[in-house]
């Protein structure tokens, strides 16, 4: 809400195999092909000729990246970014610690099938609860409505390919960590620094070593993996006080 207050229009999609989109199976899910996604939806609501401001969090960070390689390439199609806003997702390899969980499952070979078929609502709920700070877990019913989405369309059964974007970002780090440093694009982070997964500070040293032209809002201590769900306002009020600076 606080976001189509200040825009004149704010659009939010499902990519291919996650919310309420498509979840074909088997399928190769990439990166490439999620970028190519967006750029197709931006085609479809006319608005090629229109600069557009990109926020992203954590898998959205990659497809952001390569929209932002795109972009600075001059690629056929690729979209107008008139700035960029990150949060929390795995843009450096060597300062993202996957869960148990999901090295299981992105490299599990024939097992990963299986545990795809046994995942359930506890399993689900317990293991994003890890990830979520100890003041701002989500109710029981939030839970409910994401493991609704995660089940719709058989979701569940495609997680251990949608994972393999782990193992894209080790490969293409050089293109899309290459854009974020060679970008000239308005370029800021909103971190949870309680992550587990990008944790403080090593991922954050390393954010301001490797991007120094970028700005960064760090959130309360207690706030993790999600801060826009977590801390709603202080996400809305520091991507705001970025918008408002450039």
């Amino acid at each position: 809400e606080g976001l189509t207050q200040r825009f004149h229009r704010v659009i939010a999609l499902d990519f291919v195999g996650f919310g309420f989109s498509d979840k074909p199976r088997p399928h190769r899910y990439s990166i490439f092909e999620q970028a190519s996604i967006v750029e197709g939806l931006v085609r479809h609501l006319g608005l090629r000729r229109q600069r557009i401001n990109l926020l992203s969090h954590d898998y959205g960070d990659t497809v952001a990246q390569e929209l932002l390689h795109r972009y600075e390439h001059n690629k056929t199609g690729s979209i107008l970014i008139n700035s960029l806003c990150l949060s929390n997702g795995g843009i450096f390899p060597e300062t993202h610690y996957p869960r148990f969980i999901q090295k299981i499952l992105k490299d599990g070979g024939l097992l990963s099938p299986i545990i795809t078929r046994l995942m359930n609502f506890f399993f689900f709920s317990r293991g994003l609860r890890a990830v979520f700070g100890p003041y701002t877990q989500p109710s029981q019913a939030e839970y409910w409505d994401m493991w609704t989405a995660v089940r719709t369309n058989d979701g569940n059964l495609v997680v251990d390919s949608i994972l393999q974007y782990i193992n894209q970002r080790k490969k293409h780090r050089d293109r899309w960590v290459g854009a974020l440093m060679s970008t000239s694009v308005p370029l800021h982070l909103i971190y949870g620094p309680l992550d587990p997964v990008n944790p403080h500070p090593e991922f954050l040293q390393l954010y301001k070593k490797v991007l120094p032209m970028s700005t960064v809002s760090v959130l309360d201590d207690h706030i993790s993996h999600y801060p826009q769900l977590e801390d709603p306002t202080g996400f809305l009020n520091a991507y705001l006080n970025f918008i408002n600076s450039f």
